[in-house]
């Protein structure tokens, strides 16, 4: 049998048009149909990410962390934003270095999760929390969870296999015991491998996808960043990226933020704003 060919969605008409003549690559795409473009290359290189409507990816969020967070740390500088009446979409810089899930760097994940863990804590000690104006409290993110759930729209068999056996009621219950603060720091909200950018010399280059980022305990991000080294490294890689963060494992804390970031949306209501 001959190679599939993947079939790819079509260019939506906002990135055509703000393409022009420049070479138009798909580089990213997640379940809610959000897209993500490379658009040219050298100087006229930048990313454009697109949005249908209904979907809930909202890039006005994003957006607004990039800006906030741009002053203390290395992120995509928003050039524009729009909407018509199929999606939204967002232009943006391009910030030197690779995905941490790039070939290069799956290949090497001893280097992949030191730069991850390396860069988690750079953000979290760079970002000042009274300033920050976005929350990601678990408190936020339980009562989001409570409302999806009301609404019927929380449904065990969309979850990790490692919390479907809980059943609703029992997962919300645990989420109820929220673990006291460890640290107060400002998370990245999604702190998944590809969300790092690695350079050339190995050391972490910046960060993306900030849409959920806000004031939180540092576990809402650990908890992911490991779980998330798991899913793309294998099992072995937990330990090493909390050694390159500099903090000791933490059991408890590592399964609650775990069920939150299962069951939450990945972007908060509206109301997650300052203070908590």
């Amino acid at each position: 049998m001959g190679e599939i060919t993947p079939v790819l969605p079509p260019v939506p008409g906002p990135v055509r048009t703000i393409a022009g003549d420049r070479r138009i690559r798909l580089v990213w795409g997640n379940p809610q149909g959000g897209l993500t473009y490379e658009l040219g290359a050298a100087s006229e290189r930048c990313f454009v990410k697109w949005a249908p409507r209904g979907a809930p990816i909202d890039l006005a969020r994003e957006a607004a962390r990039f800006t906030w967070a741009g002053a203390f740390i290395p992120v995509p500088h928003v050039l524009e934003q729009g909407e018509d009446g199929d999606g939204f979409w967002m232009v943006t810089t391009p910030v030197p270095g690779e995905s941490a899930v790039s070939p290069r760097w799956s290949a090497d994940p001893a280097r992949a999760v030191s730069a991850i863990g390396r860069g988690l804590r750079a953000l979290h000690d760079a970002l000042p929390v009274k300033p920050c104006p976005f929350s990601l409290s678990a408190e936020n993110r339980v009562r989001a969870i409570r409302r999806e759930n009301a609404e019927g729209r929380l449904d065990p068999a969309g979850w990790n296999e490692a919390h479907r056996h809980l059943g609703v009621e029992r997962a919300l219950d645990l989420l109820s015991a929220i673990p006291p603060i460890d640290q107060l720091v400002v998370c990245h909200g999604d702190a998944c491998a590809p969300n790092t950018l690695i350079g050339n010399d190995g050391v972490f280059s910046g960060h993306v996808d900030l849409g959920s980022m806000g004031v939180g305990d540092r576990w809402a991000d650990l908890a992911v960043a490991t779980w998330s080294a798991g899913w793309n490294y294998g099992t072995d890689w937990e330990e090493p990226l909390l050694v390159a963060y500099g903090v000791a494992p933490d059991l408890e804390r590592t399964r609650y933020y775990r069920l939150l970031y299962d069951l939450a949306p990945r972007q908060p209501p509206s109301d997650a704003t300052r203070p908590i």
